[in-house]
């Protein structure tokens, strides 16, 4: 059965940083594009970073350049997303998602994990 699972969140101090960790089961993550999202409480799931399948060409949104970083590591089938300088309005549950024929027009969507931060 195909899975993501997402682990690495928690609670961390303004300025802090986490490593979120997105493991795929049972598909070859590099030969899809892969994405970060994250939605806060009463607002829309928004696209945090993508990473094309293949070359690994990246994007993120404006309110996280230069202050998160995803990447992949096609040996342990994970996706990362490296979060420093972390904010209050970062707060939010994180998913991961993959893309691509396999997973029809909707995606698939791992569980999410809980990032707060707070002093």
């Amino acid at each position: 059965q195909v899975q993501l699972v997402e682990s690495g969140g928690g609670l961390v101090q303004p300025g802090g940083s986490l490593r979120l960790s997105c493991a795929a089961s049972r598909f070859t993550l590099s030969l899809y594009a892969m994405s970060w999202y994250r939605q806060a409480p009463g607002q829309e799931r928004e696209l945090v970073a993508s990473i094309s399948r293949g070359r690994g060409t990246t994007n993120y949104a404006d309110s996280v350049k230069g202050r998160f970083t995803i990447s992949r590591d096609n040996a342990k089938n994970t996706m990362y997303l490296q979060m420093n300088s972390l904010k209050p309005e970062d707060t939010a549950v994180y998913y991961c998602k993959a893309d691509g024929p396999l997973f029809g027009p909707r995606g698939y969507w791992g569980q999410g994990t809980q990032v707060t931060v707070s002093s």
